[in-house]
């Protein structure tokens, strides 16, 4: 029992270490290196769950409304979001991408994904394998 604790220990140290090593490779491969990591993350959040109000994206990147603020604020500026009056609230404004965002989330996807392909296509079919069936069971892990 206490074998298998200190494998499953040492298993968690190793993989944390791995996913937080090859996060920072893929985050890297970037397009455009005048939009932050955090900007991207915010119209990642616009793109996967659609236009909303700027408290609703602090939620959803779970950042404090003044911080979310200012990256709405330099998102806007750079041309990548739009702000709409609210239908409902007018106290509210609602924030959605603009095609230049579209375009950038797609050519930094486009990145990563090749940059990562070249790699993966250098291993061998085993290990190819062996990725696919670990991104599975990673995917579960995480909840997904």
């Amino acid at each position: 029992m206490a074998r298998t604790t200190l494998d499953t220990a040492a298993l968690a140290h190793d993989l944390r270490l791995a996913v937080m090593r090859f996060s920072r490779r893929l985050r890297n491969q970037r397009v455009d290196t005048s939009v932050t990591l955090t900007h991207l993350a915010a119209l990642s959040t616009l793109k996967r769950h659609g236009a909303m109000s700027p408290g609703e994206l602090a939620g959803h990147e779970r950042v404090q409304p003044p911080s979310m603020t200012r990256v709405v604020v330099a998102l806007e500026g750079k041309g990548l979001v739009t702000r709409t009056p609210h239908p409902t609230d007018r106290r509210q404004v609602i924030i959605d991408l603009t095609p230049a965002a579209e375009a950038l989330l797609t050519e930094e996807a486009r990145a990563r994904e090749a940059w990562l392909s070249g790699k993966l296509h250098a291993l061998p079919p085993e290990d190819r394998a062996t990725l696919r069936e670990a991104a599975r069971i990673m995917d579960e892990l995480a909840g997904g």
